[in-house]
């Protein structure tokens, strides 16, 4: 539950940020008949990304069992704690800037594509968050459903996913419509925080399954099992796993990846942002 609640937030937040930028522009700017179009295209990229990570769900469960499935969900954790990644240094270089950047595209869509440009504008930068907020989804289900009590589990994060999209709103409501200021630097670290310990966590899955596919025939060794005092597939071991990755019966490669990401990636993450002055919106 955690996990979505986090993901949703961010990506929540920073898709409605993206939209109210939009609209907040084209207002100043005396075209408020064009907000039909940033509808227009935020509810097409949030129907395509939905029918497609349905379908992608959908045909990796067929596969439930078999090698193939494996091969899926290990893409998906790489590409999810990739995307994690890089998502998370690039708001941290690109807050101040973003809102210049959208209004700059804004002024070239409606002047090139009129309001089609403007549908695609929307629609590529709502999309853009869409399609990262799928991949993480995937990956986070895919990680759970290893554990034991896989409907309840499934249902909180789903409800993690709506409370962290309606909090979202939540708030960039209180941004954009009651005047409200936000730090948006400090915002975006400490959920880069969450986010790497989450990344770290689905990194270790990948090498987990790249190991039972003897793809990474090496550091074998089990550092301890644990399972006599947290049971992976307990409740209480089900939300370790989620929020950092917890394995009762970890490798020293599992380990030594999940500690070398988390290092390496926080230790850069805190100092970049020390670098740069807060923004606020």
């Amino acid at each position: 539950m955690i996990p979505t609640f986090v993901i949703f937030l961010r990506e929540g937040i920073e898709a409605a940020m993206i939209v109210a930028i939009l609209l907040a522009y084209l207002k100043r700017v005396g075209q408020r008949h064009l907000f039909s179009d940033v509808y227009w295209g935020v509810g097409a990229a949030f129907g395509l990304i939905l029918a497609g990570g349905i379908a992608a769900y959908l045909l990796i469960d067929q596969y439930s069992g078999s090698n193939i499935q494996t091969y899926f969900e290990t893409a998906t954790y790489l590409l999810a704690a990739t995307i994690l990644t890089y998502m998370t240094f690039w708001m941290q270089s690109h807050a101040r800037g973003l809102s210049g950047e959208l209004q700059q595209k804004s002024d070239l869509a409606i002047s090139e594509g009129g309001r089609w440009g403007l549908r695609l504008l929307s629609f590529q930068a709502v999309g853009r968050e869409g399609l990262e907020t799928m991949v993480f989804t995937l990956a986070i289900i895919f990680a759970n459903s290893k554990q034991a009590a896989v409907p309840v589990h499934g249902k909180l994060l789903w409800l993690g996913a709506l409370l962290g999209l309606a909090t979202a709103l939540a708030i960039a409501f209180g941004i954009y419509r009651m005047g409200a200021r936000i730090n948006l630097q400090l915002f975006f670290r400490v959920l880069g925080v969450a986010l790497f310990i989450f990344a770290a966590g689905l990194l270790a899955d990948a090498i987990q399954n790249m190991q039972d596919l003897n793809w990474l025939p090496f550091m074998h060794h089990q550092l301890w099992n644990s399972s006599g005092l947290i049971q992976e597939g307990s409740n209480f071991g089900d939300v370790l796993h989620s929020l950092v990755g917890y394995a009762e019966r970890p490798t020293t490669l599992q380990a030594l990846v999940w500690v070398t990401y988390m290092i390496a990636g926080t230790t850069l993450f805190l100092r970049m942002g020390r670098r740069k002055k807060p923004v606020s919106v």
